[in-house]
């Protein structure tokens, strides 16, 4: 597949000017990246976050080559307040391992859930708490103009469970059973149109297989119904190191659905990755005027 397919697809919608309430007009989804936001999907309302991905990786040292594909899925509900939401996610991955250094080569079916996880994200700090901006009537670009302190971020934090099946291939051999995960999460809407987003992320704690991940997005609003992204995503553990790369766009079908395709790439051949995705956004809206 022609890798010049990645440079025109990726990502959907953050909530541009977020305020207090966590409850937007809009759906807020953190597809199709791999961060997350520091703002909840807001009280009573739940969200289901799907994407199906094609993946090819190619590993030139110990010459085998993947194919397969796989599913991604968040399910996010907002709990009790307005700052917090409730979250299960996972990626489950079927694949053909291809091992070339046998004649004819020796193939390997595997299926298993690369991640499961079971947490909550909490709003610890919103600099935009309380604070409505009015616009300046006697300047344009006044008005307009870059502001520094958009780029002071909200801040969440997350805490969850990893669970790890047995014999799953896709984790250290010796990993099994269930293991902590801690993040925090930050995102600056530094101008009406663009956010930032970064994640700092430390998985299966305290098992054989310590993950610490950092995942930076930029995202850009073309219009109202049209967001582009480009994203970083850096992974290290004695099982796996990795940076890569990811591009996107989405559409806002309606308030409560989006449309989204994206890929994901890296720049190194042990192994080389290219993954295509398509996924969907679906918010149920259950808020009510109090």
């Amino acid at each position: 597949m022609n890798r010049l397919l990645v440079f025109f697809l990726l990502i959907f919608l953050l909530k541009i000017n977020l305020g207090y309430s966590q409850f937007t007009d809009i759906i807020n989804s953190n597809r199709p990246g791999n961060s997350s936001g520091a703002f909840s999907v807001g009280k009573d309302i739940l969200q289901l976050e799907n994407g199906f991905y094609f993946t090819n990786e190619k590993h030139q040292l110990l010459n085998y080559d993947i194919e397969g594909y796989g599913t991604e899925f968040k399910i996010r509900y907002g709990f009790l307040y307005e700052k917090l939401e409730v979250i299960i996610s996972g990626n489950y991955q079927s694949d053909n391992l291809s091992d070339n250094r046998y004649n004819p080569a020796n193939n390997i079916n595997r299926k298993n859930f690369k991640k499961f996880k079971i947490g909550a994200k909490y709003l610890i700090y919103d600099p935009k708490k309380g604070i409505t901006e009015k616009p300046n009537v006697y300047s344009y670009f006044a008005d307009k103009k870059f502001k520094w302190k958009n780029l002071i971020p909200a801040i969440s934090v997350y805490g969850g469970l990893n669970i790890d099946s047995k014999n799953n291939p896709f984790v250290s051999s010796n990993v099994s059973g269930i293991s902590p995960s801690l993040a925090i999460f930050t995102q600056s809407n530094f101008t009406n149109r663009s956010v930032i987003t970064t994640n700092v992320i430390f998985e299966r704690i305290g098992s054989n297989q310590n993950d610490f991940e950092y995942i930076i997005s930029l995202t850009h609003a073309f219009n109202e119904s049209f967001i582009g992204f480009i994203e970083t995503h850096g992974i290290k553990s004695d099982f796996y190191a990795d940076n890569k790369l990811g591009f996107g766009v989405a559409y806002l079908f309606n308030d409560n659905l989006q449309l989204d395709l994206g890929a994901i790439l890296n720049f190194k051949d042990t192994p080389k990755i290219f993954q295509m995705s398509l996924g969907v956004s679906y918010r149920l809206n259950l808020y009510k005027e109090s």
